[in-house]
């Protein structure tokens, strides 16, 4: 599985589409599909994009822990795979076309500029201003890193 690290911008077209980084792009086979699946983020405003078999590792995991009996786990189940969509770059130009529902989900329209941050094992699609503004201080993420990691 892939690893993204780095931020890169681009701006979102006319018709909806964004160009994948081609840093992102060289870290598979070229003879290989480039399946992901875009999600709002639970936490954050902002789009995360999984490989797809990254999704599907991670949607086992969830389902492992939910009894599809009870209510409550079945609408869990069925929020957790609410708004999203499976994409891939175009062999082209390597643009990806994001439903626009989603889009507006996180404040992200046509003309917009956006942020790929690589984080790790997924990728997180920002409007840039926001991205820019959820940026923690120094001091706060020093506060933040010896809270959580002690």
């Amino acid at each position: 599985m892939a690893n993204f690290y780095g931020e890169y911008r681009a701006k979102v077209d006319d018709k909806g589409r964004i160009v994948f980084p081609s840093a992102f792009k060289s870290l598979f086979d070229p003879d290989s599909e480039m399946k992901f699946v875009v999600k709002k983020s639970l936490f954050f405003p902002c789009l995360e994009m999984y490989t797809r078999e990254e999704w599907v590792s991670n949607s086992e995991k969830v389902r492992s822990k939910l009894n599809m009996f009870n209510r409550e786990h079945a609408l869990l189940w069925r929020e957790y795979m609410r708004d999203m969509a499976s994409v891939e770059p175009d062999g082209k130009v390597g643009r990806i076309l994001i439903p626009k529902s989603l889009l507006e989900k996180v404040g992200i329209a046509s003309g917009t500029e956006v942020v790929f941050f690589g984080s790790d094992y997924k990728i997180e699609i920002w409007p840039k201003d926001v991205f820019e503004a959820q940026k923690l201080s120094d001091d706060s993420f020093t506060a933040l890193a010896e809270k959580v990691l002690g």
